[in-house]
């Protein structure tokens, strides 16, 4: 039983006077009284155990966009429920409204509506919603916790979709779609033209020349239906907080921007995430939109805090395509022992595919460079060109084994990784 303020107040109403009075069997009386009398309200109040609680709204919805969740409360007892519900949402799922009024007479139903804004990515849930039922006179309440489970998927915002005209426009000009088109071996045949002084003499197709006396040479495009294959590093250094998210949320968008992108220009796209097991996987083969399976693989993803298993990533690629692939890392250049880690994996992966490790940098190793006013200062511009040079010799390292870096700020990185992919397949090297 819950007392309510009312009650209180009449208790201190009730005690004052008494105070000023000789004895105490008169306190006693009117407490007694009272506790009698709040017992009854108690007694009388609707039990939240008649109540019968089904939730609904949307399944999931994107990071900080608003959510409805709705709730149908039947009161199946004989007496009215009068009073206030909370339902138990975790704060970070932002719930506006977690506390609400409801009178529900017996034998009907109402309805009510919790707003949710979340501010996390992942799942979210509410186990349960505690109902307080008032008596008549509003002294004392019956309360109860009804177990009422509800969740929510909260999704990737993809942010970086604003991006998506500017680089679809590159790839439909690769495509032959603004009338540009390249020559050369390994790429998809796209029609005939006459031969034109400054042509490749190995793109004179014989039989056309023969058959209309004239020489004639093949135009080419960029081969479509090839492989890209993504691999999300979740380790512990995907939990480090660069500019205002994590380098896993980084890397989500940067995932996200560039397996929609290659979708659109006809490739396959798996994608990976994994450390020391697999988290996530997601892929364009089978039915359905790709990018609805990306942010819902995605969605539940949080850093782990063990280290990347780099020796594994070789066979999870060859698990995701037996054939030769754009394979992508998105990772860190400044995490652990990259000679023994991320440069042999690399390096291994380079022989058969091309290799693209993409990583985020810190904008506060530029902010630290340049604030040498003080003795503080001078040290961490120190640490951060220690920092820099190590990112440089890294990439160095990695570039020697034929494999291409993108190391980008946050809000670059994806842009800069969809820039590549277009310039590779510009080059034919996917």
């Amino acid at each position: 039983m819950a007392v309510s303020g009312r009650f209180v107040l009449l208790v201190l109403l009730g005690i004052v006077p008494v105070l000023l009075l000789p004895g105490w069997g008169t306190f006693f009386a009117v407490a007694a009284a009272l506790a009698a009398l709040a017992g009854v309200d108690a007694a009388l109040a609707g039990s939240p155990r008649s109540l019968r609680i089904i939730r609904s709204g949307a399944a999931s919805v994107t990071l900080n966009a608003r959510a409805d969740a709705g709730l149908a409360i039947h009161n199946d007892g004989r007496r009215r429920v009068r009073g206030s519900f909370r339902d138990g949402w975790q704060p970070s799922a932002g719930a506006v409204n977690p506390v609400q009024q409801i009178d529900v007479p017996a034998g009907e139903g109402r309805r009510a509506t919790v707003v949710l804004r979340p501010v996390r990515r992942g799942d979210l849930k509410s186990p349960h919603i505690t109902v307080r039922s008032y008596g008549p006179l509003l002294l004392a309440a019956r309360q109860r916790t009804i177990a009422a489970a509800g969740s929510l998927r909260v999704l990737p915002p993809f942010t970086s979709r604003r991006h998506m005209p500017s680089k679809l426009q590159k790839l439909r000009e690769l495509d032959g779609k603004a009338a540009v088109q390249i020559r050369g071996a390994g790429t998809e045949f796209d029609s005939l033209r006459d031969y034109v002084r400054g042509d490749d003499v190995r793109s004179i197709d014989w039989r056309a020349t023969a058959r209309r006396s004239a020489v004639v040479v093949r135009t080419w495009r960029p081969e479509r239906d090839r492989r890209v294959v993504m691999i999300l590093d979740t380790s512990r250094t995907a939990a480090a907080r660069i500019d205002d998210e994590t380098r896993l949320d980084t890397g989500l968008e940067a995932a996200l921007l560039l397996g929609v992108l290659a979708e659109r220009g006809g490739d396959r796209v798996d994608f990976l995430a994994f450390d020391r097991r697999m988290r996530a996987r997601a892929g364009s083969a089978g039915k359905g939109n790709l990018l609805g399976r990306l942010v819902q693989a995605m969605a539940p993803l949080e850093p782990e805090f063990i280290e990347m298993d780099w020796a594994a990533v070789p066979a999870q690629v060859r698990a995701a395509t037996a054939h030769r692939s754009l394979v992508v890392l998105l990772t860190s250049l400044d995490g652990g022992a990259p000679e023994e880690g991320l440069i042999p994996a690399a390096a291994q992966l380079a022989a058969q595919h091309t290799v693209v490790v993409a990583a985020v940098r810190d904008p506060q190793l530029g902010t630290m460079l340049d604030e040498r006013e003080d003795a503080a200062g001078v040290f961490r511009a120190a640490a951060a060109e220690r920092a820099l040079l190590q990112r440089t010799a890294v990439s160095a390292e990695l570039r020697r084994f034929g494999v291409e870096v993108v190391d980008a700020e946050p809000h670059q990185l994806p842009p800069r990784l969809a820039d590549m992919y277009i310039r590779l397949k510009a080059a034919g090297r996917l």
